[in-house]
């Protein structure tokens, strides 16, 4: 079953979040597992108020990637640019529908 983890976080430095993330990502690039999908979304009510959903294809997916040493680092340095501790909810997808 897909799993995906909503990551819930505020922060006045979100060009340094960005770039952080693609490091990672460059990184990560050449590993065969980790998440499938990533989506961030800011709050137009609150502008510093930002939501990243990251698909993986199981819960067991997410928790390895989550106990790698590279993922722990970037959440730390991430961490550091927030406002606000982050916070996450972990969510089994019930159902995906392709709308268009």
């Amino acid at each position: 079953m897909k799993f995906v983890q909503i990551v819930e976080f505020e922060t006045e430095r979100i060009t340094e979040m960005q770039k952080l993330a693609e490091e990672a990502d460059k990184r990560m690039a050449d590993r065969s597992a980790g998440p499938t999908h990533r989506l961030v979304l800011q709050d137009r009510n609150t502008p510093n108020r930002y939501l990243v959903v990251i698909e993986f294809d199981s819960y067991e997916e997410a928790m390895r990637n989550s106990n790698d040493l590279e993922t722990t680092k970037m959440a730390e340095q991430m961490a550091a640019l927030c406002t606000r501790p982050p916070s996450f909810t972990d969510c089994d997808v019930r159902e995906m529908t392709e709308l268009k």
